[in-house]
């Protein structure tokens, strides 16, 4: 088993930590954790088995924002913990709020989506909703949807205790999760640029997309769609790999197939929220024509 002491962390201040998350949890009737399958959630859903053991859920919401893949990924791990796991649907597209995708897009996703988590808890009698938000998030750029939490009440054990992301990292090694080292997941929606329509056309193409990526083998990387065009971005030790001959006819081939009517390399590789608000003015001075590779029924 991977020790925290091996994550580069303090093996005392870290067991501290989860200590007093599990003491947390433990004094609670019962808790639902919003679930994505990701290192964050997983690691609140093994605290909370831990502390509560069958008193615990782990609940996913299914939609469109939600690559197929993920979804059945958190039905693995949540075996892999032992907790008991609920799915429920919903449809963020019914939202006209989130289809606008403004500033606040993660705001109405959130609120729509822990909603949802509120609601499955009250059908089973837990008064504690728990999400996976940790202590490096509130300073981690345009969070909107930490708003959401807030107001909707939901409880986030890690940022309660001052649980870091390389901490929840050492902390879901503690309990041999596989997700441990799992790159950052964000939902499909992040891949479209403030201010573009989310529709589930440019979110199927998108899943399609990065399915393709992750099929290739590439490891940490998203495509972004601007409006038809495809922007990929990859980690930067991954990149070399993607500046191949090889590699530009195949993408160009296979996104065309699916829908996208341009396909660009973006040369300063894989970075989070590279479409948020923040962002947005950079955007298009990052799309590089490394292939410039166009659908071939374009004039």
């Amino acid at each position: 088993m991977t020790t925290v002491e091996d994550e580069g962390e303090s093996e005392d201040e870290v067991a501290a930590k989860l200590e007093a998350a599990r003491a947390d949890l433990a004094a609670r009737d019962g808790v639902l954790v919003a679930f994505s399958g990701g290192v964050d959630s997983s690691a609140v859903a093994a605290i909370a088995r831990d502390a509560l053991g069958d008193d615990a859920i782990a609940c996913t919401a299914k939609s469109e924002t939600l690559p197929e893949a993920e979804l059945e990924d958190a039905k693995r791990v949540a075996d892999e913990i032992g907790i008991r796991h609920e799915i429920v649907s919903f449809s963020e597209l019914e939202s006209d709020d989130f289809v606008e995708n403004d500033d606040d897009r993660c705001y109405h996703c959130r609120t729509m989506r822990l909603g949802e988590m509120l609601e499955t808890a009250r059908e089973h009698g837990v008064e504690t909703v728990c999400d996976g938000t940790n202590a490096d998030d509130p300073g981690a750029g345009h969070r909107p949807g930490l708003q959401a939490v807030e107001e909707l009440d939901v409880h986030s054990p890690l940022l309660a205790h001052g649980i870091t992301k390389d901490e929840v990292r050492a902390i879901a090694a503690h309990y041999d999760l596989s997700v441990a080292d799992k790159p950052s997941m964000a939902c499909l929606s992040s891949r479209i640029p403030t201010g573009l329509e989310v529709t589930e056309e440019r979110l199927t193409r998108v899943e399609q997309a990065e399915a393709l990526l992750r099929q290739w083998g590439f490891d940490q990387f998203r495509v972004r769609d601007h409006d038809g065009l495809a922007r990929i971005e990859v980690a930067p030790d991954e990149l070399e790999r993607a500046l191949t001959m090889e590699f530009a006819e195949t993408v160009r081939e296979e996104l065309s197939r699916i829908g996208f009517d341009h396909v660009t390399l973006d040369l300063h590789g894989y970075r989070t929220g590279s479409v948020s608000p923040e962002n947005t003015e950079t955007d298009e001075p990052v799309v590089e024509d490394v292939f410039a590779a166009e659908s071939e029924t374009d004039d």
